[in-house]
């Protein structure tokens, strides 16, 4: 395997994890991590490789929403009807929950829908008053500088001879968001705690939280699939500070697979960081 540059500059704490990715990461897979201690220090590998951003996207998309209730613009309240441009059911009648033609949703519980749910239809629905310019404006203002906002949710990737534009990020990117998101620079302190909140609401547990369910710390993620691209950013909340961690894979044979790696490698960082016992323990 071919290493990253940031490969060989790890404390000596992560050499764990760095053997594991050695043993994984196998053509046609790609693996990118950004983990951040909770005294500041990051593992980092492939950090600044841009990966299709999935759902992913939509944390941002709702950060910038946050940002227009913060200054007074939106109402959580306020209620919006729900946008059909999902392609995600194979019968073509949108998202997860099957919503009723005409449904109207207050603007915090479509946030609710895509982070916890991760629905397409809600997303679409948020992205068009959130704005596409607003988003990508919003994000290197985030500290996102390699992602973009390019199209609406399809529920998989863009066709090229679709020539529409993708969605992107990179783990650099995801792990910045959510470390202004818990560290109050993202938001309000109301809207901060809400945006916690229904991240650790969220209803996959097979990545970053598969070995934290039964462990005292509280824990929250979004993740992204589309194709065999399968991706997790989150926190797990320590008694010396959050471990933030953003993992993007690409290549899996199955999104299993993929789960079971960024769960161990989220395994990995909480024992490098001391929040789970290691193997030997």
């Amino acid at each position: 395997m071919n290493q990253p540059n940031d490969a060989a500059r790890q404390p000596a704490r992560w050499q764990p994890l760095e053997n594991y990715l050695r043993t994984v990461e196998t053509y046609p897979i790609r693996i990118g991590i950004v983990i951040q201690a909770p005294g500041g220090d990051r593992f980092t590998y492939r950090a600044d490789e841009r990966f299709l951003a999935a759902s992913t996207i939509k944390v941002p998309v709702v950060v910038e929403l946050f940002r227009q209730v913060d200054c007074g613009e939106r109402s959580l309240k306020a209620k919006h009807p729900v946008t059909w441009r999902d392609v995600y059911l194979r019968d073509g009648r949108g998202g997860k929950l099957g919503f009723s033609d005409g449904v109207e949703l207050s603007l915090r519980d479509l946030m609710h829908l895509i982070i916890c749910m991760s629905d397409n239809n809600a997303a679409n629905t948020l992205i068009d008053l959130a704005g596409f310019e607003n988003v990508n404006a919003a994000m290197p203002e985030l500290g996102m500088h390699r992602s973009e906002l390019g199209r609406y949710i399809l529920g998989r990737a863009a066709y090229p001879e679709e020539g529409i534009p993708e969605n992107w990020t990179t783990p650099t990117d995801l792990c910045t968001l959510f470390d202004a998101i818990l560290s109050g620079r993202a938001l309000s302190r109301i809207s901060t705690e809400k945006l916690i909140d229904m991240l650790t609401w969220q209803d996959n547990v097979n990545r970053i939280g598969r070995h934290y369910i039964d462990s005292p710390y509280t824990w929250g993620s979004k993740t992204g699939t589309t194709g065999d691209d399968s991706h997790d950013a989150g926190f797990v909340r320590g008694p010396d500070g959050d471990l933030v961690l953003a993992v993007c894979t690409t290549g899996f044979p199955t999104m299993a697979d993929a789960e079971a790696v960024i769960g161990e490698i989220g395994r990995l960082a909480g024992v490098a960081c001391g929040l789970l016992p290691s193997d030997l323990e």
